[in-house]
């Protein structure tokens, strides 16, 4: 990954909107619990590095869900940076879709709506099941259980982009659950964060066929029984 790009949008041509963005996450952080990452390091690095590094999988102007979307990441770096992005951003805790809706009016950020649901009640409502380009995930779930989380959402010939830390483990156990909800591991891209921040992983998986009725099972059953 070009780190050394992607830091001088974040400190050159959006250093504003990702000053703001900072300063709200802190503030809120007391409220809502967003994150236990809060040195200025580890919010450039861990959170808005990590955040864009990913770009390049988004396709331009694609309608992205993202599951789980607590703090705002990747949606609202990547947002920043490709305001051609139109993005749905999914959690179940009240607290944090207020403040997700402040940061997007703060930041004044178009096409970015925000849902108070939960992620399986949310693949059942037919408005939003298989509408979307990309489905997105940032250290929610394992991947066996992140992907019937996520998947649902994603139109056939779409992609679920899971954002991972070192994750070799999980991705072979996810093999036979990706198959049964339709999809295929297409590309996995490893890269290091600076200053020794961390070792991430990018997992790009492709939406070849619908994904059958019965997923996502529902009442815990992704976490308790994973595919």
């Amino acid at each position: 990954m070009n780190n050394q790009k992607y830091l001088d949008l974040i400190n050159g041509e959006f250093a504003d909107k990702f000053g703001k963005f900072k300063d709200i996450l802190l503030t809120q952080n007391k409220i809502c619990n967003l994150t236990s990452v809060c040195d200025d390091k580890g919010v450039l690095y861990k959170h808005f590095l990590d955040s864009i590094a990913g770009e390049f999988l988004f396709s331009k102007g694609a309608h992205v869900v993202e599951i789980g979307s607590g703090g705002g990441f990747p949606s609202i770096p990547l947002k920043i940076i490709r305001n051609d992005l139109d993005f749905t951003l999914i959690d179940s805790t009240h607290k944090k879709c207020v403040y997700l809706e402040q940061v997007v009016e703060k930041l004044a950020l178009n096409c970015v709506q925000v849902k108070n649901i939960r992620a399986e009640d949310g693949a059942r409502d037919k408005s939003l099941r298989e509408k979307f380009d990309i489905s997105c995930a940032r250290a929610v779930a394992r991947l066996n259980t992140l992907a019937e989380y996520c998947m649902p959402f994603v139109k056939v010939g779409g992609s679920f982009i899971a954002y991972k830390g070192d994750c070799t483990d999980e991705i072979n156990e996810a093999g036979r659950a990706v198959k049964i909800l339709g999809g295929e591991i297409a590309e996995v891209f490893t890269y290091d964060l600076p200053e020794n921040c961390g070792k991430r992983t990018l997992i790009n998986i492709k939406k070849i066929k619908s994904t059958p009725l019965l997923y996502p099972r529902g009442h815990g059953m992704e976490r308790k029984k994973p595919l």
